[in-house]
C-alpha cells in the first residue's frame, strides 16, 4: 500500500504556541529560583531558539552571552529539570491551547485510520504535560522526544527514528513543523513537510517546504497561505494532505 499513511507532528510552536509564553517563562523562573541574574527577554529568546534543545540552548547562552559564568553539564541538567517542572505547572494552571485546526485534523486523521506520531526535541514530560487536557496521548503511535536520538534537529535522526519505529517509508508520511531546523530535519529524512509559522519563525527560510501557512485553519476561520498551493482549500484537511503527497 502506498499513499498517505501517517502524520508526524513537531510539538513546540507546531501543536501549540509554547515557546514565548511557556518555555521562556519557565526558564526565567528556574533561573530566578536558582539565584541567577539571567533574564531571557522575548527578543533574546527568539535568537536562542536557533539552537534546538533546552540544555543545548543554555550552553549556547553561556558561551555567547555570559562567558564570565562557568557551569558544568550537571548544573545545566539540574536547571533544565527545574525548568521542566515549572513548565508543567504553568500548563496545569490553565494550559496552553492547541493551535487552530490541530485537534480537528488529528481527530479526522484518527477517523480515517491514519497513523499519528510526534517528533520533537522537547522532553517526553513536556509533551505529555501539553497533551493532558487537550488530547489523549494514546492517539499517537510513536512519541519520539528529548534525548532518544544522539543528534537533535536539524539532524534527521529524530525523524529517521520515527520512520523506523512505524516501519513506514518517508514517501508515505507528512510532517508538520514550524521552524527552519525542523523543516531541514524532516526533509533530510525524505518526508514531505507542511510548515505553520509563528512569531519566532516567520522569517525563517522555508523554501523546501511543500506548503507554508499561518496555521492549519478551521472551516469558519481560513488560514493565511504564505507559500505553496492549497488548490482552493482555505484550511488544512485530509483531502488537501492527500493531494500534497501525490503532487
Amino acid at each position: 500500500m502506498s499513499g498517505l499513511q501517517a502524520l508526524i507532528f513537531d510539538v513546540d510552536g507546531t501543536l501549540a504556541d509554547t515557546e514565548r509564553d511557556g518555555h521562556r517563562v519557565a526558564f526565567n523562573q528556574a533561573f530566578a529560583n536558582a539565584g541567577l541574574d539571567w533574564d531571557w527577554s522575548i527578543e533574546l529568546y527568539g535568537k536562542l531558539l536557533a539552537v534546538t534543545g533546552g540544555k543545548e540552548r543554555m550552553r549556547f547562552y553561556l558561551d555567547t552571552y555570559r562567558p564570565d559564568v562557568q557551569m558544568n553539564d550537571e548544573l545545566i541538567a539540574d536547571l533544565h529539570k527545574a525548568k521542566n517542572q515549572y513548565y508543567a505547572q504553568l500548563l496545569e494552571r490553565g494550559g496552553i491551547p492547541l493551535r487552530p485546526g490541530v485537534k480537528r485534523l488529528l481527530a479526522a486523521a484518527r477517523a480515517a485510520n491514519l497513523r499519528l506520531a510526534i517528533s520533537t526535541t522537547t522532553t517526553p514530560a513536556n509533551v505529555f504535560a501539553l497533551l493532558t487536557g487537550n488530547i489523549d496521548a494514546d492517539w499517537f503511535e510513536v512519541i519520539a522526544a528529548g534525548d532518544i536520538v544522539p543528534k537533535k534537529k536539524p539532524a534527521s535522526d529524530i525523524y529517521d527514528y520515527v520512520l523506523a519505529q512505524m516501519k513506514l517509508p518517508a514517501a508515505d508520511c507528512l510532517a508538520f513543523e514550524d521552524s527552519e531546523n525542523g523543516l531541514i530535519s524532516a526533509m533530510d529524512a525524505g518526508i514531505t513537510t507542511l510548515v505553520t509559522i509563528n512569531d519566532y519563525t516567520q522569517n525563517h527560510n522555508f523554501d523546501r517546504a511543500k506548503l507554508v501557512l499561518s496555521d492549519l485553519g478551521e472551516p469558519n476561520r481560513p488560514c493565511q497561505i504564505i507559500q505553496g498551493d492549497t488548490q482552493g482549500s482555505t484550511y488544512v484537511d485530509l483531502p488537501l494532505l492527500t493531494r500534497l503527497i501525490a503532487a
